[in-house]
């Protein structure tokens, strides 16, 4: 796997230039309050995995059954998860943040369909590695 080189310079430093492969993009740190964001945040990048990563996989698992889903689309949110709240994710974790996937599905299916796609929508690679967690290494070159 090919590695994803991410820069800034002293210009702008809130705006990072990103190349993957052959693809360029930018992500914009910028704050909204100044109006100068021109492009998404990092977070929204986060989330756009996710519900990529989401949605292909419902279809990939649709069509390979055979079922007739249509459309498949996840609306996401982002929020710190506070202390006391009716969220459970676990004994012993300490994870702050709760991402909401809002999904809605279009077709003709039964709702054993519907009801099997809600629970494959959790099992898309993206959504197990944020769960899973992960360890970043640092390392100065």
């Amino acid at each position: 796997m090919e590695a994803v080189i991410v820069s800034a310079d002293s210009t702008n430093g809130m705006v990072a230039q990103i190349k993957m492969g052959t693809h360029y993009f930018e992500i914009d740190e910028s704050t909204s309050e100044e109006n100068k964001q021109t492009q998404p945040a990092p977070n929204d990048y986060i989330l756009s995995a996710l519900g990529a990563c989401t949605v292909i996989t419902l279809h990939m698992y649709a069509k390979r059954k055979g079922w007739p889903l249509e459309r498949a689309e996840v609306q996401l949110q982002q929020v710190p998860l506070q202390t006391g709240t009716d969220i459970q994710v676990g004994q012993n974790n300490n994870k702050r943040l709760l991402i909401t996937k809002r999904l809605k599905l279009t077709g003709n299916l039964t709702s054993e369909q519907v009801k099997r796609l809600e629970d494959i929508s959790s099992r898309c690679p993206v959504q197990r590695t944020l769960e899973a967690g992960v360890v970043i290494q640092t390392i100065l070159e």
